[in-house]
C-alpha cells in the first residue's frame, strides 16, 4: 500500500481551521482543541484513500502494518497516531516483535518505545542484549525495563551472567534486586574487585545498598592513582552505604577535575553575565 502522510494532510487542514477561526480561541484554548481535532480527523473520510484514516490502517494485515511503520521510520514521514493505536489494538509483540529484529536501529528502537514493558516481548529482549543485537540505546533502554523488574528476572539473569551472556548489563539488572541474595552480593562484589569499570561497578554496589561492602569501597577510595571521576563514583557509593570518607586529595593535574572546572568557571560567568544583562 502506498504510504500516506496523514499526519500532514491534517496540518494542512488545521493551517486551514486556525486561520478561519484565529480569533476564536486563545493560544491555551487551542491546546486542548487541536488534539480533539486530530482525534476527529481519524474519523473524517479521506478522498484520496477513499475512507477514514482509521479505516485505512483496519484493512491491513499486520504485516502490513509493520511494513507501513517501517516505511514511514525509513522515509522520515511522521507516524500517524491512527497507525499505532491500530497496531495496538491487534496486539502490540504479536504484531510488532518481529520488528525487534529488523536491521533499521530506528525500526528496533520504535517498536520497544510501543511494545514497552510488555512480557511477551522479553525473550526477544533478552535475546538483544545477551547477542549484542541493536546497538548501544536500544540495549540500554530495554536494561531499564528489566531494572524495574530485578526480582522477577533475577534466576534468568544470573544464568545468562555465568554464561558469560550480556554481563554488564545483568550486573545493572542485578544491582537493582531488592530481594538478599549472597549470589547477587558475591557478583556485584567480585565485578568490583575486578578493577575494570570500577566507577561503575562502584555504583552497582550502592544501588544494591549492601553495606558489607564499605570496607573495600573505602580501601579502593585510599589508593592515590585513582582518577577523579573513579573518586567521586567510590565516595558517593561509600555515602550511599551510609558511610563517609573527608580526606583531601589534590586533583589539579587530572584532566577531568581540569575539564570539570573549566566548565563550572564557564557556567558561572554565563550566569553572571545574563545577571547583568
Amino acid at each position: 500500500m502506498k504510504l500516506i502522510d496523514f499526519d500532514g494532510l491534517f496540518d494542512e487542514k488545521l493551517a486551514q481551521f486556525m486561520e478561519e477561526n484565529k480569533d476564536k480561541y486563545t493560544e491555551k484554548q487551542w491546546e486542548d482543541v487541536i488534539p480533539k481535532l486530530y482525534k476527529k480527523f481519524g474519523d473524517t473520510y479521506v478522498s484520496r484513500v477513499k475512507c477514514t484514516p482509521k479505516e485505512y490502517y483496519a484493512k491491513m494485515t499486520d504485516e502490513q502494518l509493520v511494513d507501513t511503520l517501517r516505511a514511514h521510520i525509513q522515509e522520515d514521514v511522521p507516524t500517524p497516531e491512527f497507525l499505532c493505536a491500530e497496531i495496538e489494538s491487534r496486539g502490540e509483540a504479536k504484531t510488532l516483535l518481529p520488528l525487534l529484529y529488523d536491521d533499521d536501529i530506528c525500526a528496533v528502537a520504535y517498536a520497544i518505545n510501543l511494545l514497552g514493558d510488555n512480557e511477551q516481548a522479553y525473550d526477544a529482549y533478552f535475546e538483544i542484549l545477551t547477542k549484542g543485537l541493536a546497538d548501544e540505546d536500544v540495549r540500554s533502554d530495554i536494561t531499564d525495563i528489566f531494572r524495574l523488574h530485578a526480582d522477577a528476572l533475577k534466576e534468568r539473569v544470573l544464568q545468562n551472567y555465568e554464561k558469560g551472556l550480556g554481563e554488564e548489563y545483568m550486573l545493572e539488572i542485578l544491582s537493582r534486586v531488592k530481594a538478599r541474595d549472597e549470589r547477587v552480593y558475591g557478583i556485584l562484589l567480585s565485578a568490583f574487585q575486578s578493577g575494570i569499570n570500577t566507577s561503575v561497578h562502584a555504583g552497582y554496589l550502592a544501588a544494591y545498598g549492601d553495606e558489607r561492602a564499605l570496607p573495600v569501597l573505602l580501601k579502593k577510595i585510599e589508593d592515590t592513582t585513582i582518577g577523579f571521576v573513579e573518586f567521586q563514583e567510590l565516595k558517593y557509593a561509600i555515602e550511599a552505604l551510609g558511610g563517609e570518607y573527608d580526606e583531601p586529595r589534590d586533583f589539579t593535574d587530572d584532566k577531568d577535575y581540569v575539564a570539570v572546572e573549566a566548565a563550572a568557571i564557564r557556567r558561572a560567568k554565563e550566569e553572571d553575565g545574563a545577571l547583568k544583562s
